[in-house]
C-alpha cells in the first residue's frame, strides 16, 4: 500500500469524523437547545435520559478521532514542509474545540444531565458557553483548513509558505482571548442561534482579513 494512498485514507477518515463532530455540534446548538426549552417535562426528562447521552457519546468520540487523524496529517505536512499560517490557525482552533469537548463540555454535561452529582444549572451554563464557543470557532476553523492548500492569498502559494508575521500573531491573540471567555466569560452575542452564526462568520472575516492585510 503506497504512502499516498495511506495519506488519502487518513484524510478521508479525518473528513468523516469531522463531519460527524461538527454536525452534532450544530445539532446541539441549533436544534436540541431550542427543543429543551419548549419540551414538556416528560419529554425533556426522556430526552435527557436517552437522547442526550447517546448524542454526547458520538459527539466526544468523533471529536477524538477527528483530532487524532488531524495530528497525523499535521505531522505529514510538517515533515514535507507544507505548513502555513492558514493551517496553523485552523489547527489551533480545532485543538481548542477538541479540548473544550473533553475537558469542559462533557464533564459539565454529565452533571447537567444528572449522570453525576453537582450544580446542574451552573454546569449546564458552563457547557453551553463552551459549546457556543466551539460553534463560533467552527466556520473560521474550516476556512483555515480549506484555505491552506487552495487559497494562495492566505497561505502564500498554497502549501509550503512560511509561518509567522503580525497577522498570525494578531489572530492567535484573538483566538486565545475568545477561549479564555469560553472558560470564564459570558455568551454575549452568542446567546441566540442567529447571533452565534453571525459571530462565527464575522470572526472568519476578522481573522483572515488580519492574516491577509497585516
Amino acid at each position: 500500500m503506497s504512502h499516498e494512498f495511506i495519506n488519502f485514507l487518513i484524510r478521508w477518515g479525518h473528513l468523516l469524523f469531522g463531519i460527524t463532530w461538527i454536525g452534532i455540534l450544530y445539532y446541539f446548538n441549533f436544534i436540541q437547545g431550542g427543543y429543551f426549552k419548549q419540551a414538556s417535562p416528560e419529554g425533556l426528562a426522556d430526552a435527557k435520559a436517552k437522547l442526550a447521552p447517546s448524542a454526547l457519546w458520538w459527539f466526544r468520540w468523533s471529536a477524538m478521532f477527528t483530532f487524532i487523524t488531524g495530528v497525523v496529517l499535521l505531522g505529514g505536512l510538517s515533515h514535507n514542509h507544507q505548513f502555513n499560517n492558514s493551517i496553523l490557525i485552523g489547527a489551533t482552533m480545532g485543538t481548542l474545540m477538541f479540548l473544550n469537548v473533553w475537558l469542559v463540555i462533557w464533564p459539565a454535561q454529565q452533571v447537567a444531565l444528572g449522570m453525576k452529582e453537582g450544580d446542574g444549572p451552573a454546569s449546564g451554563a458552563k457547557a453551553l458557553l463552551a459549546s457556543r464557543t466551539n460553534t463560533l470557532f467552527s466556520a473560521p476553523m474550516v476556512f483555515g483548513m480549506l484555505a491552506s492548500p487552495h487559497a494562495s492569498q492566505w497561505g502564500g502559494s498554497g502549501y509550503g509558505s512560511s509561518i509567522g508575521g503580525i497577522g498570525l500573531i494578531t489572530c492567535l491573540v484573538i483566538i486565545a482571548a475568545l477561549e479564555v471567555n469560553a472558560l470564564v466569560g459570558k455568551q454575549g452575542p452568542m446567546t441566540t442561534v442567529k447571533g452565534v452564526i453571525h459571530s462565527s462568520l464575522a470572526l472568519t472575516v476578522v481573522l483572515f482579513g488580519a492574516l491577509y492585510y497585516l
